[in-house]
């Protein structure tokens, strides 16, 4: 999102009980900020609330914004039966893993921590896997919320931008898995890593290694699965790839 309001403004919004945080262009005058419709999200009208206040005044820059019907594709894949019907210490760390994340998600840098464009974090090929609908050993469906690619084993993860790790350990579902803050409410994760080389705490640059790609957690084989999460919602990694932002931030 792009306004021009000037160095002085004071600007609330908010889309899709979403708080949008928004901050100063390079030129000084002009304000950005980074939205998105999650994967789940339901098509119809939504209302976009803008309102830009100033020393003389107000104005309410709000609009009506058409989220289109997406058309996912299903599918069916076989896992080990852990993943799908796990037992009391297996839900005893999914609970635990939940609560880790539910902690890591809440708070994020104030200012944008990411500079220029976005990367992939690999060179190998990516499919069409976003929003599809799954089932697992045909008792368990669900939504998939990142970009997976055919990367094999041992294959180098890198940040696809700058930021600070803020999770960077093995997870039930998501095997080795890091997690980059990129500042307000952006994040990106690697998952199903084979080996992780960064730990919490630690600011990356962007391309810099995060790990190695493999098969841990609910995986059917190899590769990496690369999520984009804003707030608490899961855009469309190919997206966030395809923005210029070269001269935004």
């Amino acid at each position: 999102m792009h306004l021009q309001a000037g160095p002085d403004a004071k600007i609330d919004a908010d889309w899709l009980g979403h708080k949008i945080q928004f901050f100063a262009a390079q030129n000084g005058r002009d304000w950005l900020a980074l939205t998105g419709v999650d994967v789940g999200a339901s098509a119809g009208s939504s209302v976009l609330r803008v309102v830009v206040r100033r020393e003389k005044g107000s104005s309410d820059m709000s609009r009506t914004v058409e989220i289109e019907p997406a058309h996912y594709r299903t599918g069916a894949l076989t896992v080990p039966p852990k993943f799908v019907e796990p037992g009391p210490e297996e839900l005893k760390q999914i609970e635990a893993d939940a609560k880790l994340k539910a902690r890591v998600f809440a708070t994020s840098a104030p200012e944008p921590l990411w500079s220029g464009n976005f990367r992939a974090p690999v060179g190998a090929q990516a499919t069409d896997s976003f929003g599809t609908r799954r089932t697992f050993n045909g008792k368990l469906a669900s939504i998939h919320k990142g970009m997976d690619y055919r990367a094999a084993t041992g294959t180098v993860v890198r940040a696809g931008n700058s930021g600070v790790i803020v999770l960077a350990r093995p997870l039930y579902y998501e095997g080795n898995c890091v997690v980059i803050d990129h500042g307000l409410g952006l994040y990106t994760l690697s998952m199903h890593l084979s080996r992780i080389d960064v730990k919490e705490g630690q600011r990356v640059a962007t391309g810099e290694p995060l790990g190695l790609s493999g098969a841990t957690g609910r995986v059917t084989g190899p590769h990496l699965h690369w999520a984009v999460r804003w707030q608490d919602a899961y855009l469309d990694p190919a997206k966030l790839l395809r923005l210029d932002l070269s001269t935004v931030h």
